[in-house]
């Protein structure tokens, strides 16, 4: 069977200062419904912030496998392409990253009520949230 790649050549990829191995393409913030949909590029063989899911949120893998971390940086998971995933908001704190090549993630944030991510410092400390506010703010940007 013939082996096909996802082409995201015509996806405009932002990333956010601060934030590194990780850029974002916004797809919808729906408000009234409290949803948030975007795209995350993962990089190859790197590791995002610490952080925390506060809204329930449904991921598949559309290109490379999504690694996630322990906090004390133990590999605890890979989702393999095509991988779907439906899980509650809350759970452990962990880090996320591509495999051998970057991986490429649809994550759909549903039920947002406040915080759709707690991002974390090695204490498990707060050091930002991103919830509907900010990824209207940045929404806004991607489309001006």
């Amino acid at each position: 069977m013939p082996e096909f790649g996802f082409d995201d050549s015509d996806i405009t990829w932002r990333t956010i200062e601060g934030f590194d191995h990780i850029a974002y393409c916004i797809l919808s913030v729906d408000e009234e419904a409290r949803i948030v949909d975007l795209l995350f590029r993962f990089a190859a063989n790197e590791r995002i912030a610490l952080h925390r899911h506060m809204a329930d949120y449904r991921t598949f893998v559309v290109q490379g496998e999504l690694r996630i971390y322990r906090p004390d940086g133990t590999l605890k998971e890979i989702r393999p392409v095509g991988s779907y995933v439906a899980a509650a908001a809350g759970g452990e704190p962990h880090r996320e990253g591509g495999g051998d090549r970057d991986a490429i993630v649809y994550f759909t944030n549903r039920n947002v009520d406040g915080p759709i991510y707690e991002i974390l410092d090695d204490r498990h400390d707060i050091i930002a949230t991103f919830g509907v506010p900010e990824f209207k703010a940045l929404l806004e940007a991607q489309s001006g």
